[in-house]
């Protein structure tokens, strides 16, 4: 198939004439920029983008009818406006990487009979994965399934869209041995389920794809232990690949995290449902609970293994847990016989006439330079010297610093316990040596995902966890969150991604089971977003996947779980 063959769907004046008045219903009018266009309803998306566009460089990937999205292989079934969607934006960048993983899977499965693709998390602006067959995956074995790929995209075929019965599409899966995605749809509540079908291979995909495999223009396969990292283009630059940048720390908490999934023999969100509905949830939440708690512990115990450390700095993106974790680590370190003593970073705030500012004129107070840096360098070195300081209260509401009499002194087995964004940036604590500093990163970090082709997005947690307790206890609706959230993930690539690796350690703050919890919470939230928000297909993306979690009463989380920061209930708080 030619990508931007030329077949018209246009009709012309003659044409309209020679219709009978009773066949003009199936005419459309559609306005494609400046013009005017007739349509027949039913004509696909796909011909008409072809027909109506000249070559485009950037990949085009879906069609936006009424600013509705659709992919190519739907049928107009209505007049109104009709844009095309290349990967610059942010629904046709992951349909585009969807895509690529199907011709992935396809290209696996054609060598390697046998074989088992799982797709696991995101890593480097890519998505790392494995495969499992009777040797183990090696460079080589990348090469060819890379050569494969690009034989695929080259022939350019066109990846159909069929709706069967699930018990038809459960029959397939059992074939291929695919256990995970019977038990995904064994709880999908439809009698109905769409799958796509690539050259005689089936598969499930939780998103949309694109039109045929010659879209992918710009991809590499690489080899990363004991995997492979498939690689796409970002939004801000469609024409090439983002540099590769090595995250071993990162790697490690993932496997760690996998790991973990394998002690409560929960992998995928089917097995997690099997669990609710077997009434073994709440053993499996106790054991998940145990795991954090040993994890805790464990960093507590390297703290006081390295005898110099006076200051434990913890950092981490929003919604990733850091104020309940800090109040665990320091139970574990009065534990060690260690004294914490906190310090927070928002009373070293500048005034307000001092903060800088964005691009935007807006103040920035994500910024490291909104914090009086020199003056909580010289309270720490102070600090260490073992003299009292007095430590300033930041108002909020008047934008300025105020002197209270709070005053402050470290006792000998004590250490000091900052939590912040910026604790991974040596910026923040300049003044202070090297040996005499912790630094912990905090993420939620899930690894479980739909099935093995299907992941779950690791913001999407933070997104869940940030909405339900911005709408209990902010007073801001899901519509206000997710609008901000771009906003949010700006902050976090400049002030917190970048430092990630310089951690002492990493701790991976999701639960396997909190979905479940939350569910509910978030659904109720993101039902309030209605058709004309601009966030209207990410609250729709939202819903959908929630909808596979089976839900779990909130009463088996523990009081000092990390979730209840988010729901309520927390035995740290009043």
């Amino acid at each position: 198939m030619n990508y931007m063959g030329k077949v018209s769907t246009k009709l012309m004046y003659k044409d309209i004439c020679e219709i009978q008045e009773k066949d003009r219903k199936d005419v459309l009018n559609l306005k494609i920029g400046q013009k005017d266009i007739l349509v027949k309803k039913g004509t696909s998306l796909y011909k008409i983008f072809e027909d109506n566009y000249p070559v485009q460089d950037i990949p085009v990937v879906l069609a936006k009818v009424n600013e509705e999205y659709f992919e190519l292989t739907n049928s107009l079934e209505k007049s109104g406006t009709f844009k095309i969607v290349d990967i610059r934006d942010k629904l046709g960048n992951k349909t585009y990487a969807r895509t690529l993983q199907f011709v992935l899977i396809k290209s696996v499965y054609d060598l390697f009979n046998g074989a088992k693709v799982t797709i696991e998390h995101s890593l480097s602006k890519g998505i790392f994965g494995e495969i499992h067959k009777d040797t183990p995956l090696c460079e080589e074995d990348i090469k060819k399934i890379k050569k494969k790929m690009e034989e695929i995209i080259k022939q350019d075929i066109p990846i159909k869209k069929i709706g069967m019965t699930k018990e038809h599409a459960i029959e397939i899966f059992r074939n291929y041995g695919m256990e995970d995605k019977v038990r995904l749809l064994n709880y999908v509540n439809t009698d109905e389920v769409k799958l796509y079908e690539l050259d005689g291979r089936y598969d499930y995909f939780y998103g949309s794809m694109a039109f045929s495999t010659g879209v992918l223009k710009v991809f590499d396969l690489m080899y990363y232990e004991p995997g492979f990292i498939l690689r796409h283009p970002v939004e801000s630059d469609p024409y090439n690949l983002p540099k590769f940048v090595e995250y071993k720390k990162l790697s490690k908490i993932f496997y760690e995290t996998e790991k973990w999934g394998n002690i409560l023999e929960v992998g995928d969100v089917g097995s997690l449902n099997h669990k609710v509905e077997n009434k073994e949830i709440a053993y499996m939440i106790r054991i998940a609970e145990a795991l954090h708690e040993k994890k805790i512990a464990y960093i507590s115990d390297m703290i006081s293994e390295r005898k110099n450390v006076k200051v434990v700095l913890i950092a981490g993106p929003s919604s990733s847990g850091k104020t309940t974790f800090s109040k665990r680590l320091s139970i574990q370190l009065r534990v060690n016989g260690i004294i914490p003593v906190p310090i927070s970073l928002d009373d070293y705030f500048v005034d307000r006439d001092h903060t800088p500012k964005d691009e935007n004129g807006n103040y920035d107070f994500e910024s490291i330079y909104a914090l009086d840096l020199k003056l909580f360098n010289d309270d720490l070195e102070a600090l260490m010297r073992g003299e009292e300081i007095e430590v300033p209260t930041f108002d909020f509401k008047t934008g300025c610093r105020k002197w209270v009499g709070n005053k402050l002194k470290l006792p000998e087995k004590g250490v000091i316990v900052i939590e912040g964004i910026h604790g991974l940036n040596e910026l923040l604590t300049s003044a202070i040596p090297k040996e005499n500093k912790f630094k912990i990163y905090i993420s939620a970090l899930t690894q479980l995902n739909l099935d093995n082709h299907n992941r779950i997005a690791t913001t999407d947690v933070r997104i869940i966890r940030r909405i339900v307790r911005d709408s209990l206890f902010r007073g801001y609706s899901a519509e206000d969150t997710l609008k901000m959230w771009p906003s949010i993930k700006n902050g976090e690539e400049k002030n917190i991604f970048v430092f990630q690796e310089n951690a002492d350690v990493m701790f991976n703050s999701t639960l396997v089971y909190e979905l479940c919890v939350l569910k509910d919470y978030a659904l109720k939230e993101l039902d309030g977003i209605n058709s004309s928000s601009p966030v209207y297909y990410e609250a729709l993306r939202l819903k959908s996947f929630l909808h596979f979690f089976k839900s779990v009463d909130v009463k088996f989380v523990p009081d000092n779980s990390i979730l209840r920061e988010f729901m309520g209930g927390s035995c740290f708080y009043s």
